[in-house]
């Protein structure tokens, strides 16, 4: 693309006067993908298997409302970076332009560039686990069912969710919210109904339908009491559904921000968000968003306890945490609720209907991630193609090809090589590190950009004369660094792994080389990139 020129013939700082996009999303779109990044049907459900086999003493319902209290102050934080610089890029944007050009490109390149290629397989599992093994047993297929967990079938369903990510994302803003408003409304009242038959039956009722269904599906007889029984074999005791002992509870919340982590993943698209500079409006996206989710798992929890039995929920999860449930899938525990009914084309469409919460999510593997890529190219750290975007629906496609091979190449390696699968156990820590900054920076933003501070409207929003956005930022960063620390030396997180720790480690310093050559490539061109932090770039 064509280079703009200052009036020395010196190319420009940036790739051009504006970036192209277009603001194809309102807030309620914003409040919907909040709601489906923070996922507690795809991540919750996934999160409470290995969480309270982990600390068998803490308290789950205990923790998530702890978590969600600590993770608003979070959309707090975001909320002000946002009204304040509210382009596309995110955590690049804010990171360059208060921390400096470096800091931003190796911490938010590698935290939604490298490390979101690693997520292919990690949805794609949570694909088969959720989808494709249920349906298949359902319609009476359990070695189909157990092919989706052999590499050949963890490669092909890796490769389909990839498939499915790249299309939501290249269809476009417009194109991906109309989808995911199907998607969220069509799983809502797939859960709905779920809601009922928990409400309508008995725990009793449940464990007649769970023995039934087991023996006919999986030939597994008397299999209720068999999965409590494998789980007391194993040593774990569950505790009772309640509030139970903090210190041990607040061991769980590192585990609970694998899922509630998330209602700020929409925060590098607000470039393309009607009324990003509105400080509650954009509060509001994200607040109601993580909310919503944290509403939804308390409703079940509490239909756990009533249906399945409190006990058995969790039992069940230690059973298939420790290698024991006698049943060979997943416990998917809206699978079981389905049973319930005993009609397989009743079971299967339910199945249908809940998947909707992944088909509505998928998307955000690689959405949030190319506006990251556009940035840094609009700001000609990257290649100017990545920050080429396509005519008609205004898709920076060529950053998306940048998040698309990688993640294919590396999925296959995951599929076919275990040990490499251990590698993407910090991928999750890598991305907290990202938000980490953004909380640091948006601390340090009114004493590094004064003038920019007292012209948002961020600065506006105060508690007693205190303005809140730094606050929380301090808050953010108490409770990322409490996560970080507890995740590298705590084991029973399962995300300190020193193979993978190294991999994470190569992963900045291939920003790192990246930024460097970029320097050198650009210096020769006549351009500063430490100068990109000085200015912002319009949209």
């Amino acid at each position: 693309m064509a280079t703009e020129a200052l009036g020395d013939e010196r190319p420009a700082l940036f790739l051009r006067k504006a970036t192209g996009l277009v603001r194809g999303w309102n807030v309620r779109d914003s409040l919907i993908y909040a709601v489906l990044s923070t996922n507690f049907v795809t991540l919750g459900l996934f999160t409470f298997t290995y969480a309270g086999p982990s600390f068998p003493t803490g308290q789950l319902l205990t923790s998530v409302v702890i978590s969600a209290i600590l993770v608003s102050f979070l959309v707090v934080a975001y909320t002000g970076l946002i009204t304040t610089i509210p382009r596309a890029g995110g955590d690049y944007v804010w990171q360059t332009r208060i921390l400096g050009s470096g800091v931003g490109f190796v911490f938010a390149v590698t935290g939604w560039w490298f490390i979101l290629w690693l997520w292919a397989p990690i949805y794609g599992n949570i694909l088969a686990i959720q989808f494709f093994e249920p349906l298949w047993a359902t319609i009476g297929s359990p070695s189909g069912a157990a092919w989706f967990g052999t590499n050949n079938g963890i490669f092909v369903v890796s490769l389909i969710t990839i498939v499915l990510a790249g299309v939501l994302v290249s269809i476009g803003m417009a194109g991906y919210a109309r989808i995911q408003k199907w998607c969220i409304y069509g799983g809502l009242i797939g859960f709905a109904v779920i809601v009922v038959l928990l409400l309508i039956n008995s725990h009793a009722d449940f464990i007649a339908s769970f023995n039934q269904e087991a023996s006919k599906l999986f030939g597994v007889n008397h299999a209720y009491a068999a999965t409590n029984a494998a789980a007391i074999k194993a040593g774990y005791h569950a505790p009772a559904l309640g509030f139970g002992p903090l210190g041990a509870t607040l061991l769980l919340v590192p585990n609970m921000m694998f899922f509630i982590l998330w209602p700020n993943w929409g925060a590098s698209l607000y470039g393309e968000i009607r009324g990003a500079s509105d400080f509650k409006r954009v509060f509001r996206g994200m607040f109601f968003g993580l909310w919503i989710t944290t509403a939804l798992v308390v409703i079940f929890f509490l239909l756990m306890a009533k249906t399945l039995g409190w006990d058995f929920y969790q039992n069940a999860n230690a059973a298939f945490f420790n290698g024991t449930f006698p049943i060979p899938v997943w416990p998917y525990p809206f699978m079981f609720a389905g049973w319930l009914v005993h009609n397989t084309a009743f079971q299967v469409i339910l199945i249908l209907v809940m998947s909707l919460w992944f088909f509505g999510w998928v998307g955000t593997l690689f959405l949030s991630s190319t506006r990251v890529i556009f940035a840094a190219a609009f700001d000609r750290v990257l290649p100017d193609r990545a920050a080429e975007v396509s005519e008609k629906r205004k898709v920076p496609l060529y950053s998306l090809i940048l998040m698309l091979l990688p993640a294919v190449g590396l999925s296959a390696i995951y599929a076919y090589s275990t040990s490499f699968r251990t590698y993407t156990l910090d991928a999750t820590l890598v991305i907290a590190v990202t938000y980490l900054f953004s909380a640091i920076a948006v601390v340090l933003l009114p004493f590094i950009k004064p003038d920019l501070w007292r012209a948002s409207p961020a600065s506006k929003v105060k508690l007693f004369g205190v303005p809140i956005v730094p606050v929380s930022g301090v808050i953010t960063i108490g409770l990322l660094g409490f996560c970080l620390i507890a995740w590298l030396v705590n084991g029973n997180y399962f995300v300190n792994n020193p193979s993978s720790l190294i991999f994470m480690g190569a992963m900045y310093v291939l920003a790192i080389v990246l930024y460097v050559v970029a320097r050198v490539v650009r210096r020769r061109q006549g351009i500063d990139l430490g100068l990109i932090n000085k200015e912002i770039p319009v949209e």
